[in-house]
């Protein structure tokens, strides 16, 4: 293989890392944001930017529950947990 990344190698190591993230509904987005810089609607914002590059018809709210697996609001209000100060600090002084 060469340097070139294969491209379905690509999309089943995004999807991989997607479904991965749809189970862990324990690990917080300021907590992704904190340790790689990164979350889910990091994720949704991707995916609405390369479909928008394809010229696919996409809104952020259904990128948003591609990537989580449910509606956002729905995944926020069963799963999303209150930022403790010192998580919000350590996001602010990235």
């Amino acid at each position: 293989m060469d340097k070139k990344f294969d491209r379905e190698l690509l999309a089943d190591v995004a999807e991989r890392l997607i479904y991965h993230l749809q189970k862990r509904k324990d690990v917080q987005n300021i907590d992704l944001m904190n340790l790689s810089g990164f979350c889910r609607n990091c994720l949704s914002k991707w995916y609405l930017s390369a479909a928008e590059k394809r010229k696919i018809n996409l809104d952020y709210g259904k990128s948003r529950e591609l990537i989580y697996g449910m509606p956002y609001e729905e995944w926020k209000n069963k799963y999303q947990k209150e930022v403790s100060k010192e998580k919000l600090e350590k996001y602010k002084n990235k």
